[in-house]
């Protein structure tokens, strides 16, 4: 008997699969343009340097920014390809295994605590915040909830009628949960690093 599919079509996933796909690998390479930088110019500020908290460098040559042996953005330019591979497949048709989505699932959820261990480690080790880290962080979140929603959904987790609905009611709130997850963040940063000024004049 061949694995059982996933009968929804989650196109509104999808869709944002793709767009984070791409958003969090534009991310990578543009840290990884700076890792290159900092190889060939050692002692030189990063493009991303904008002041003392809002800052590239310190993370990168930190060993956090090299969790693995290797620089992180590494893993979000291979990481990244996934989302962008899953939902544009999805988009074109096609139906994957409860085993696939599951594996998926797993992948997302690794990424997602390793942001948050990231988030830690640069807001009470590193005293930063780094640019393009923060745009991975926006697109991490959402996607982790996207995808564990849709799981409970669409009858990945259980096909029991409570798992479904309970699936369905939490959909229109994951932009909220995603919302509330940087309002966390930005407010721990603030406590630490009072770090809304400094985002503000680099925004403005």
């Amino acid at each position: 008997m061949p694995p059982r599919t996933i009968d929804t079509r989650p196109t509104a996933l999808a869709v944002w699969l793709v767009i984070a796909g791409v958003i969090g690998w534009i991310a990578a390479f543009a840290l990884t343009l700076e890792k290159f930088h900092a190889y060939a110019n050692p002692g030189e500020s990063a493009s991303c340097d904008f002041s003392i908290i809002v800052q590239c460098t310190a993370n990168l040559d930190s060993p956090q920014g090299s969790a693995f042996g290797f620089p992180n953005p590494i893993l979000g330019l291979t990481g990244w390809v996934a989302p962008i591979v899953v939902g544009m497949a999805v988009l074109a048709g096609a139906r994957f295994a409860r085993w696939f989505w599951w594996a998926f699932a797993a992948g997302i959820t690794f990424g997602f605590g390793f942001v948050l261990w990231l988030i830690s480690q640069s807001i009470y080790i590193l005293g930063t915040l780094c640019p393009w880290c923060m745009v991975t962080w926006l697109v991490t979140i959402p996607t982790f909830y996207a995808v564990w929603v849709h799981h409970l959904r669409s009858g990945v987790v259980s096909n029991a009628p409570r798992v479904r609905a309970a699936g369905a009611a939490l959909t229109p709130w994951i932009p909220l949960m995603a919302l509330v997850t940087y309002a966390i963040v930005l407010l721990l940063a603030q406590l630490r690093l009072d770090a809304i000024p400094q985002l503000i004049d680099v925004i403005f």
